[in-house]
């Protein structure tokens, strides 16, 4: 066991509603674009679920392979394997090289919701005069109903198709804690990789909140109500902000250890120098305070000082008191200065994918140099001492901490440099 091996990230793939792959959906980070739109079966309607961030233009087929496996994936899982293809190709990894004991795969997921159309039959069936009949299900349900149909929406199948199509042997793993799953599932890897049980880990998380069923299930307790204007929606840290924006997609990366990378020739776009999870009840006053010791544990581990961070890539979904609880723990451990971006301006909340596609548009910050404005913070809060990015700058961004916190209380922390 070697606890000191150096992790880097050497490939990125991205499907999300800004952009499929990196080159478009950094072009649209850069250039201040919105995902979010009016969605279809709700646009006359003045609801909360009038308004997401869709992603346009996916086609499967072009990712995936076997391509008969994309009967058993419904639509996230389809974002995620296509997400880990691409982030594979631009590694440059060549497959038949690696040795596929020594490859991992964990991912950031979640129970995926069903399209209520796949089973609407079964249930007219088991409704008699308006009155739906629990024990006609058995007897409908086995003939309507495609045998592999629950595979399309289980939360390790995501892992497991990326496994397979890598021939990845070494371990598999899935992480549902909501938003932060997908940071959750990097720190794994690394982690595995520290311990010298791997070389190669394919990670990433994936998700989509906008099923109707989810949408049903969770309500619209926690999403903005201006949906008039959808572009300008997701609003972090503005002072009008009401709540986050649902979205889909997935992001996904290729982590090595460094002295497998150099073996093959790969030059790495960062290495991830430490990380910190906890948890906190997310409702309790104690929140705030748990995200900014989460934030210095990190650090620790990276032997680093707060000062050394060059940007914060923040969590903030535009929730007024999630907001307000990351605001005052940035300001507690960084000061006012130090620059501050949020990318669920551009594409809502992305469940299990969204904390991976946010670190993404970090590691491609600290590639180019360049800082992508915040958008919609037209109007920080005036309780917030902390420097959002309004616009798109230059960068001196030799460090980089990506911090993500779910509803449920989850928090955890990355840092790149």
């Amino acid at each position: 066991m070697n606890s000191n091996r150096e992790v880097v990230i050497t490939g990125v793939g991205v499907v999300s509603s800004i952009g499929i792959g990196i080159e478009s959906f950094w072009d649209s980070l850069i250039s201040g674009a919105s995902g979010v739109s009016v969605r279809d079966p709700f646009a006359e309607s003045n609801t909360p679920f009038r308004i997401a961030a869709p992603v346009r233009g996916f086609d499967a087929k072009q990712f995936v392979k076997p391509r008969k496996a994309i009967k058993i994936m419904c639509a996230p899982i389809q974002f995620g394997c296509a997400a880990a293809a691409m982030a594979i190709d631009h590694a440059g990894i060549d497959r038949d090289s690696l040795d596929a004991d020594r490859v991992g795969t964990v991912f950031g997921t979640e129970t995926f919701f069903a399209d209520p159309a796949e089973v609407a039959d079964v249930f007219r069936k088991c409704t008699v005069d308006k009155d739906y009949q629990h024990d006609r299900w058995g007897e409908f349900a086995v003939r309507e109903i495609q045998p592999l149909w629950m595979l399309k929406y289980l939360p390790n199948m995501a892992a497991s198709h990326i496994s397979i199509a890598l021939d990845a042997r070494g371990p598999s793993n899935s992480i549902c804690q909501g938003e932060v799953s997908g940071l959750l599932a990097l720190i794994e890897a690394a982690d595995l990789i520290r311990r010298n049980a791997v070389d190669v880990v394919l990670t990433g998380g994936t998700g989509s909140q906008m099923a109707l069923t989810a949408m049903l299930c969770r309500g619209a307790g926690q999403l903005t109500k201006q949906v008039a204007d959808p572009e300008r929606a997701s609003r972090p840290f503005d002072g009008s902000r009401d709540g986050m924006v649902v979205g889909e997609g997935a992001g996904a990366l290729v982590l090595e250890s460094a002295e497998h990378a150099k073996a093959r020739g790969a030059t790495p776009l960062a290495t991830v120098a430490g990380w910190s999870r906890s948890y906190r009840n997310a409702n309790s006053d104690e929140f705030e305070t748990a995200i900014g010791d989460n934030y210095r544990a990190a650090l620790r581990h990276a032997d680093l000082l707060p000062e050394s961070v060059d940007l914060i890539n923040a969590n903030a979904s535009g929730s007024v008191q999630g907001d307000r609880d990351e605001a005052l723990a940035i300001n507690r451990v960084f000061g006012a200065d130090t620059p501050v971006v949020a990318h669920k301006s551009n594409f809502g909340n992305v469940g299990p994918g969204t904390s991976t596609i946010e670190l993404i548009g970090g590691v491609l910050s600290k590639q180019f140099g360049i800082c992508p404005a915040t958008i919609n913070c037209e109007n920080l809060d005036p309780d917030f001492q902390i420097n959002v990015q309004s616009e798109t700058t230059p960068l001196k961004s030799d460090v980089i901490l990506k911090s993500s916190f779910s509803s449920t209380g989850q928090i955890a922390s990355v840092v790149l440099r």
